[in-house]
């Protein structure tokens, strides 16, 4: 699929991920009717953002066994513009819910950033890194010669991965190092994207 009609992919996949997959997909979109307030204690904003999700403990789905090989189907897709590939690596709605939310410090004072807030912030900041990075990568060889995350932070049980760069190999044999998608969640040996912000 082109960029050309990538536009019609990123509004899917705000919805496919609101939606998550699998069991409890029409319980989710339900779950988005919820309305957000932010003056409500973050315990009870968390259990109305959590209502009608299925309980999640572990990643499912398209989960990747290692960071590795989530890179490279990362690299993959984008290689192909294949659009429908990437939401299957990203952590859903149930996941952000019962994974990462409580973990994460903008959960906590003084940001208290209620779930919904959050969770459509990030889909939109990681709708536009897809974006560009379709516009930019997308439809062509890249050359991977490697890659490296600056920074492992702990989530509860999870780790995070942040600040990923990819190592390329342009046509004239330079380099260049290049950030296209936001963390990467571990999860007892499970792993996924938690978000495609990027900074391009």
């Amino acid at each position: 699929m082109r960029f050309a009609t990538s536009r019609r992919w990123i509004a899917a996949l705000a919805l496919a991920a609101l939606a998550g997959c699998g069991r409890g997909e029409a319980a989710e979109t339900d779950a988005r009717a919820v309305p957000v307030d932010s003056a409500r204690p973050m315990k009870l904003a968390l259990d109305a953002f959590r209502a009608g999700l299925p309980p999640t403990r572990e990643l499912g789905g398209s989960y990747a066994a290692d960071r590795d090989s989530l890179v490279r189907r990362f690299v993959s897709a984008l290689e192909r513009s294949d659009t429908a590939a990437f939401m299957p690596m990203m952590m859903s709605r149930a996941e952000f819910a019962w994974l990462f939310y409580e973990h994460d410090p903008q959960s906590k004072p003084p940001y208290e950033l209620p779930p919904e807030v959050m969770w459509m912030q990030g889909m939109q900041q990681g709708e536009r890194g897809i974006a560009r990075a379709l516009r930019d990568h997308g439809g062509r060889a890249l050359a991977l010669a490697g890659y490296a995350c600056e920074r492992q932070e702990p989530r509860g049980a999870a780790r995070l991965w942040t600040g990923c760069l990819l190592d390329l190999r342009r046509e004239d044999g330079s380099r260049e190092k290049v950030r296209l998608f936001g963390g990467i969640l571990e999860h007892g040996g499970r792993y996924k994207f938690s978000s495609y912000a990027n900074d391009l």
